[in-house]
């Protein structure tokens, strides 16, 4: 069943055997199982790692069930409790229910009851869990909307102002700035929002290829067409078509859009037949369309039409004051995709984050931190999670793209910064820190001079 994938079931019973018993029947059907033997080992797990549902005895050492149950439902309320118990021990086990158990299991009845009770919970928390995710993600788009940048709220205040105006608007930005985010902002902040947000990215389709994709072809238009197609135009009638990254498109195109854009209409491949649209047009991308003007790569008339409007989208990097906001989002989600639990990021790790430059922008910031919840170990995430060390500008121990050197010059980085690193992280202390990296006091003053690296700075 779909249901018991992913879905952990801690148990938690002094008596070992019962637990082997239980592993071997649930994960056996397909859930994922941890197992304690006391309160307070449970407790402890909890807070590391993601559980949905406790299967636990009433009567233990140390801790009893009833008072597991009230710590985890004062901390943990998504966490579902289901009490074990003898026969003779029914009231005890309905009495905590009260408490926040959800169901009791009799220990002498079949399993397959058992089985049916945590199917039928793990089906109900999916569903409400699929609820709240479609919140979340309106919540999510809201969050990337949202900002205390001074330029970014002036945009969006633009937004507002021309959302129902239906003007055709050029949005320009690095890569990963949320380019498609903020489309999507205008689109719902205007009176089309009933009607379809449609995106493409034209930088992911060959010559060819795009001009079916935007305009839908007709059966046998071309080999390999064995039955029409509708394109991304007629998809987003009455609403908003984003043409994401529209500086790629290939020139053949850029005349079939142009037409398209001023006529209002299209025709599929293979059709002499009009189709009268109402599209609301949004563009975006990371080149410089001017200069492929200059080039021949892109069509004068074809900016002048798509640029209305012009929005320039900051980087992450000059909205430091929102880099808060974004980690605390990225973290919390991250923590539910991986089922893992964060309870410390250290202080040098958060100072890296608020401080790095992001030329990845918020796609590289999300990256960065799924990667360091991946590496963290016992709930914290320390700098031993901060892949690939380069010395930056600020001398902060991480970069994600150092792409364009030679393997050499890329070496020397990795060790000139884990070298420093080190050194920061002992306070400079040069014999403490050549034992850590297991080359001699000699060798690491050779690198120390080699690299420049300036242990007055590092131990002020």
């Amino acid at each position: 069943m779909n249901e018991r994938k992913g879905y952990k079931i801690l148990i938690v019973d002094d008596e070992i055997e019962y637990q082997k018993v239980l592993t071997l029947i649930l994960s056996g059907v397909g859930y994922s199982i941890a197992s304690c033997s006391n309160g307070i080992e449970a407790l402890d797990y909890i807070n590391n790692n993601i559980v949905d549902l406790v299967l636990t005895d009433l009567k233990m050492p140390i801790m009893d069930g009833v008072e597991l149950i009230k710590k985890i439902k004062e901390k943990y309320d998504t966490i579902e409790i289901i009490v074990m118990t003898a026969f003779g021990s029914i009231e005890s086990a309905v009495d905590s229910i009260k408490y926040g158990a959800i169901d009791y299991f009799t220990k002498s009845s079949d399993m397959d009851e058992l089985v049916m009770k945590i199917d039928r919970l793990a089906k109900i928390q999916r569903l409400e869990r699929k609820s709240s995710y479609l919140l979340k993600n309106q919540y999510n788009k809201e969050l990337f909307i949202e900002s205390k940048n001074e330029e970014y709220l002036r945009l969006l205040e633009i937004c507002k102002m021309v959302a129902d105006t239906g003007i055709n608007i050029l949005l320009l930005g690095e890569s990963g700035v949320g380019k498609e985010v903020f489309a999507n902002y205008i689109h719902r902040i205007s009176k089309r929002v009933q009607e379809p947000f449609v995106a493409i990215n034209c930088q992911v389709f060959p010559e060819g290829v795009i001009d079916s994709e935007l305009f839908g072809h007709e059966k046998g238009s071309f080999t390999g067409a064995n039955e029409a197609r509708i394109g991304k135009f007629e998809q987003a009638n009455l609403g908003t078509l984003f043409l994401d990254e529209i500086g790629d498109l290939p020139i053949s195109t850029q005349g079939k859009l142009l037409r398209a854009i001023e006529s209002k209409k299209i025709e599929k491949l293979g059709s002499n037949k009009s189709i009268d649209l109402d599209v609301r047009f949004i563009s975006a991308t990371n080149k410089n369309l001017n200069e492929k003007i200059l080039e021949g790569n892109f069509r004068e008339d074809l900016l002048y039409r798509i640029n209305t409007l012009t929005l320039n989208i900051p980087p992450l990097r000059e909205r430091r004051e929102d880099l808060p906001a974004f980690i605390s989002f990225f973290v919390k989600r991250t923590e539910m995709d991986q089922k893992k639990k964060i309870n410390k990021i250290d202080d040098e790790v958060m100072d890296f984050l608020l401080k790095y430059d992001y030329p990845g922008n918020v796609r590289e910031l999300k990256n960065i931190i799924e990667r360091m919840i991946a590496l963290s170990k016992d709930g914290r995430i320390t700098l031993n999670e901060l892949l690939m060390p380069i010395a930056s500008k600020d001398k902060t121990i991480l970069i994600t793209n150092n792409y364009g050197k030679s393997l050499k010059d890329a070496r020397d980085d990795f060790e000139r910064s884990y070298i420093y690193g080190v050194l920061k992280n002992n306070n400079g202390n040069v014999a403490k820190s050549s034992y850590e990296l297991k080359i001699s006091t000699r060798q690491l003053w050779n690198k120390i001079n080699e690299y420049g690296i300036d242990l007055d700075e590092i131990r002020n």
